[in-house]
């Protein structure tokens, strides 16, 4: 059993880019373990703190649950070196991190959670940002099990369920105690084409490079959230022309990119009132969203904003070379009480690891891939034009 174990994790291994392999089990250790420490402060604390104050709670936990997700981040920053073009102007750059945010973004890669999470972590509210998302993700080890810690919003895909889900969730952000921001992807239909064919079929505009927005979600969020919720940041998210587009096990082989990310912020106060009405201004949004995009990849003019470039921050690194030195010391400790202990079983506890590892690290990379809202075929456009 144990030769099949071990044959099965090389095989795993040579399925990846030998660069990735050499990163990929490592960063799998540490994620784990330190996940697992991190899930259990996590636990601990809401067990014993949670009942009595969930002001305190949620405090410790954002300090608690950063020292988790700035490895990710160190991953972005540090190892793959992704740079962020930002286009934003000076009042949202004042205001980010300084107040609550519905925050909609477009879906273009398998990481823009992910630099959303930068994002955030320039803001200052990296372990107070939470989203709206299925129910799947909260099983997730690690990563999943500390979302269902930080409070994010889980949703089974069913209105007759979510609905009261979302309102029970909302209810719980009235009285949270640091600025948070809540993220929400509201892009319908997985792919394209069928989003295209659901737009003729409804003689709606046919969108090109966004996807159709379900405006459920975002009406509830609006109606609930906007007495204590001052504004929603409009993000649109692209790949720099000419550069590949990022994902996990492209980060984990070092591969850098470059992405564009334009913030706009709006004042809750200017949507409409009536449910039809923000319906409406979240579609219009897309619509917008769709010819900004359209102009960048015909004309390689993304905003009318000012880039801002955004600077590395130093935390993540510190986090990660913590956390590493925690773990060599910590397996030498363990080494060395196993010395003692057969060599053939100490084989066995370093085979586990690594599968483990590895599992956890697959499992993560498969949770963040996405059918995204790349442009259309270009006979697939003709079409659409000449209709």
């Amino acid at each position: 059993n144990n030769f099949f174990i071990f044959f099965w994790l090389l095989l795993s291994i040579s399925n990846m880019a030998i660069p990735a392999a050499l990163v990929f089990i490592p960063v799998g250790v540490l994620f784990l373990v330190s996940g697992l420490i991190v899930n259990l402060i996590q636990l601990v604390f809401f067990i014993i703190v949670r009942p009595f104050s969930r002001s305190l709670y949620r405090r410790i936990n954002k300090t608690v649950a950063e020292l988790l997700w700035l490895q990710l981040i160190w991953l972005i920053d540090w190892w793959a070196c992704i740079k962020i073009n930002l286009y934003a102007d000076a009042e949202t750059l004042e205001l980010i991190g300084k107040e609550h945010a519905l925050v909609l973004c477009n879906h273009r890669s398998d990481i823009d959670w992910l630099i959303g999470w930068v994002m955030a972590q320039r803001a200052g509210c990296l372990g107070s940002s939470l989203a709206i998302m299925k129910k799947e993700v909260k099983y997730l080890p690690i990563i999943g099990w500390s979302m269902w810690f930080s409070d994010y919003i889980f949703l089974d895909k069913s209105w007759s369920r979510d609905e009261n889900t979302l309102k029970e969730g909302f209810k719980r952000l009235e009285d949270f105690p640091m600025t948070f921001w809540l993220a929400l992807f509201v892009e319908e239909l997985k792919k394209l084409e069928a989003a295209q064919d659901y737009a003729s079929s409804r003689s709606l505009p046919s969108p090109r490079n966004v996807l159709i927005p379900r405006t459920k979600g975002f009406v509830s969020a609006v109606s609930h959230i906007r007495s204590f919720v001052p504004a929603i940041y409009d993000c649109t998210f692209t790949v720099q022309n000419n550069q590949p587009t990022p994902t996990l096990l492209r980060m984990f082989s070092g591969q850098s990119s470059e992405v564009n990310l334009q913030m706009r912020r709006h004042k809750m106060t200017e949507l409409p009132e009536t449910d039809d009405g923000i319906a409406q201004w979240c579609q219009d949004l897309f619509i917008t969203k769709d010819a900004q995009l359209e102009k960048y990849f015909t004309k390689d003019v993304f905003s009318d904003l000012e880039v801002q470039q955004i600077k590395r921050p130093i935390k993540p690194l510190i986090v990660v070379i913590i956390w590493l030195c925690l773990l060599i010391c910590g397996g030498f400790k363990l080494i060395q009480w196993l010395s003692v202990v057969a060599s053939w079983k100490i084989i066995c506890l370093f085979v586990f690891f690594l599968v483990i590892a590895t599992i956890t690290m697959q499992m993560l990379i498969q949770s963040s891939e996405s059918q995204r809202s790349t442009p259309a075929k270009k006979h697939l456009q003709e079409q659409l034009i000449s209709a």
